[in-house]
């Protein structure tokens, strides 16, 4: 059984401009600087709670030349963030308003209180408050970041998909990803994963007929993650997803979590991936992100690595961050 949200992973205009957004406007750490491991040339940068742990965190890549995205029908439509509470969206309406993000008014979706938002990209994000959830548990988080911590951004909350088959597409949630059907409203469905459920392990999906299909490109998300325990419950989701007829990737190891990739359908890419090992092996906890950090199977290659990739400045440690 899928446990949640593990990770969502974007693509951007600017490694440099998301690096400086999530750090300093959302409060979010970076917790490895690394690069997609099929296009050497490509920074992969994993921001997270304060430990790097799954469930938290957003990735991007800055592919070369790589066209703008737009958004539409059947597509992974919105990144949601989890906050304590309600009154922290009152927190966050106001700060999006001191450093000009656009943003919506604060809003009740399927019960919770939510504040929808973009980046320079337009890339489509949300927060959204746990004052009434009950589920998987949240992360931690970051500690030494500008945002108080009764406010601050502690993980990975719904991700909401457009799709112009409902039936279609529901039908392949719950049969094949073994959601449930929990809420509907409007042109929407709330499924829920897992024995946990909650803000962490939901999918909102909206039927989205009079859009036209999306496109992928920067400010559009490349694919979502679901959590699993460890490498057999991977080999066990590939022979359920082939027995249902998909090609899967097969077990992909990423050093950092194992991985397991399929098209859900013909534009929604899903992975599967295990809660570990995680982002904590290979630096020190005070020093996470500072230093480009390779896979072992790519350490030979560091040299070429860091003549393709212009450097970027992610020290923290020797910064003081006033929370305010």
């Amino acid at each position: 059984m899928l446990k949640g949200i593990h990770h969502v992973t974007a693509m951007t205009s600017s490694a440099e401009k998301i690096y400086d957004f999530f750090t300093y406007t959302l409060g979010i750490r970076l917790v490895k600087k690394t690069v997609n491991q099929d296009d050497i040339r490509t920074y992969h940068l994993f921001f997270a709670d304060d430990v790097g742990a799954a469930g938290t965190d957003m990735t991007f890549f800055d592919f070369p030349n790589n066209p703008k995205g737009t958004h539409g029908t059947d597509e992974l439509a919105r990144t949601a963030f989890r906050v304590p509470s309600d009154e922290a969206l009152q927190y966050w309406q106001q700060r999006f308003e001191k450093y000009d993000v656009k943003h919506e008014a604060i809003s009740t979706q399927f019960g919770k209180k939510i504040l929808n938002f973009s980046d320079f990209d337009e890339q489509q994000y949300q927060l959204i408050s746990d004052e009434k959830n009950t589920g998987i548990k949240s992360g931690t988080p970051w500690q030494d970041g500008p945002i108080p911590l009764q406010f601050a951004i502690t993980g990975l909350g719904p991700m909401t998909i457009t799709v112009s088959n409902l039936d279609y597409f529901s039908n392949i949630l719950t049969r094949v990803f073994e959601m449930s059907v929990i809420a509907e409203e409007g042109m929407m469905k709330l499924f829920e994963m897992g024995d946990e459920g909650g803000n962490g392990a939901q999918v909102i999906v909206r039927h989205d007929t009079s859009s036209p299909t999306a496109r992928q490109g920067y400010g559009a998300v490349h694919h979502v993650a679901f959590r699993v325990d460890n490498k057999e419950d991977l080999t066990h989701w590939q022979r359920k997803l082939e027995d249902f007829g998909y090609r899967t990737s097969g077990f992909v190891d990423r050093f950092f979590f194992g991985s397991l990739y399929v098209r859900a359908t013909r534009h929604l890419l899903f992975e599967i991936a295990t809660d570990g090992p995680g982002f904590m092996g290979d630096e020190p906890y005070e020093t996470l992100g500072e230093k480009l950090s390779l896979p072992p199977f790519l350490e030979s290659k560091r040299d070429e690595i860091e003549a393709m990739v212009r450097p970027i400045d992610t020290v923290r440690s020797t910064k003081t961050f006033k929370k305010e």
